[in-house]
């Protein structure tokens, strides 16, 4: 097995925020030595709510049952840290990423002289990072399930005025995943986890793509980071699901690495595809945020891996070579006309959504001269992208199969998306992100919508697909 610790000792060389990891079985127990030496003289303050507060999994040196709260306060004093009282959330409803619960700690943080150790994973993580980053401050987080790739980016995903999107803010100085705890987690917090770590396969052929254009280089320092440890991680679904501490290492390291990947690359690049496109368009439009509990980034992610390998399937049948490229070339908007096309698809959608697919697909504006020079270079190398997705890729079904396993999300039914809105995602989601995907390659090719079609078309992956009957709480028809 991998040597997951020194993996992540030797990412942390490269991380621009965070100096400092303590993984492995009893971790929390090293929280009050962390602190002291990455915070030297400084007060803690402890942020959570009563179900990460009260986390199972843990236990004392002398064998006892602890909760994760307890079990960090204690190794704060033990440490010789000074306390501020606990900043603690009710547990019932599910707390929410809003930018008004930032503003809670925030404003707590403020009138203290101390640094936040949150206890908790995405939202809570979130918060508390965006509220440190305000004020300017450092903090730490001791995480509590194998749940998102968050722990240790920069960047925390919070909703205002109904609008999710990433606002920045620096990643933490010091994390501690105590993999006892991460493994007795909710089942459903690990199988968003596998969801968020799958995505990093297409995407990394989104990268690699990307690179034999000369659109986005690929950084080979970063790359293993993220792909190295990838494919062991999500070997063991069953495992996973069962709470076994060795399989939730794997998956909490990978985790941890993508985080550390996209520091050292100042760029969510090494860690974020079209895949991660579907959740975040779903999340810009609000989908989900109002169920109890809130629909988790990592199980969109996960459905929209499904759905991105299943066209990459389509696409690569593709004989490119006689392509009429001076057809396409005349079909080609202009920047009015592509402003005009992506509002027409976006009529419905939030204004903030509306406004920022109009940007990220302005940016990223071909002129006729250069989309032909594209499209010629696409020809080139369409047999040798080919090669590299067969390497690269698992295949839809195989990407669903280890969903279903792990009790992810793998059908857009389970989480209340029709099929045609699913079929819509495929076009709009290549709008809202600046980032050179599939999509675009299939969009400036202009076989897009006949791709996408034959997914939906009989014998196509969707319309093949089985309709499971689980949903999601809030999902319900």
């Amino acid at each position: 097995m991998t040597d997951l610790a020194a993996l992540l000792d030797e990412a942390l060389k490269d991380a621009t925020d965070t100096k400092a990891v303590a993984f492995g079985r009893g971790a929390v127990h090293r929280t009050g030595e962390v602190f002291a030496s990455t915070f030297p003289g400084k007060r803690a303050v402890v942020v959570g709510d009563d179900n990460t507060f009260n986390a199972v999994g843990a236990t004392t040196t002398a064998g006892e049952p602890v909760a994760a709260g307890p079990a960090v306060v204690d190794s704060l004093k033990q440490a010789g840290v000074e306390l501020e009282e606990n900043i603690i959330f009710p547990g019932t409803p599910t707390l929410y990423g809003g930018y008004d619960n930032v503003e809670i700690i925030r404003e707590k943080l403020r009138g203290l002289d101390a640094i936040a150790v949150v206890v908790g994973s995405g939202v809570l993580n979130d918060l508390t990072k965006l509220a440190s980053g305000e004020l300017g401050r450092p903090y730490m987080v001791v995480c509590t399930a194998a749940s998102m790739d968050g722990y240790a980016s920069f960047g925390a995903s919070i909703s205002k005025d109904g609008f999710k999107i990433t606002r920045n803010c620096p990643a933490p100085a010091a994390v501690v995943a105590d993999l006892d705890i991460m493994a007795a987690a909710p089942k459903r917090l690990v199988a968003t986890g596998v969801g968020d770590l799958i995505e990093k396969i297409p995407a990394g052929e989104d990268w690699i793509i990307a690179d034999m254009l000369g659109v986005e280089a690929i950084n080979h320092q970063v790359w293993p980071l993220v792909q190295g440890p990838l494919r062991e991680a999500i070997s063991q679904p069953a495992q996973l699901r069962a709470g076994d501490a060795d399989a939730t290492a794997g998956l909490a390291a990978g985790l941890l690495m993508s985080g550390l990947a996209m520091q050292a690359a100042q760029s969510s690049r090494p860690a974020s595809g079209a895949g991660h496109q579907f959740s975040h368009l779903w999340e810009m439009e609000g989908h989900g945020l109002d169920w109890e509990p809130p629909l988790t980034h990592g199980f969109k992610v996960g459905l929209g891996t499904v759905a991105i390998c299943a066209l990459y399937d389509v696409a690569l049948r593709k004989d490119i070579s006689d392509l009429d490229v001076e057809a396409r070339i005349a079909a080609w908007p202009s920047r009015e006309g592509m402003e005009a096309h992506v509002r027409q698809w976006n009529q419905s959608a939030p204004s903030g959504l509306l406004e920022a697919a109009v940007v990220q697909t302005d940016a990223k504006y071909l002129t006729p001269e250069q989309l032909r020079e594209r499209i010629h270079t696409l020809q080139k190398l369409w047999p040798q992208i080919k090669e590299t997705s067969a390497k690269q890729l698992l295949s839809a079904e195989e990407i669903a199969d280890v969903l279903k396993t792990v009790g992810g999300i793998y059908h857009p039914a389970q989480i209340g998306i029709s099929l045609e809105k699913m079929r819509e995602t495929y076009t709009r989601a290549q709008m809202i992100r600046t980032r050179y995907t599939i999509l675009d390659v299939l969009w400036e090719l202009g076989i897009l919508d006949e791709c996408v079609e034959e997914l939906f078309a009989p014998g196509g992956y969707w319309a093949s697909a089985p309709v499971p009957t689980d949903r999601v709480s809030g999902a319900e028809d």
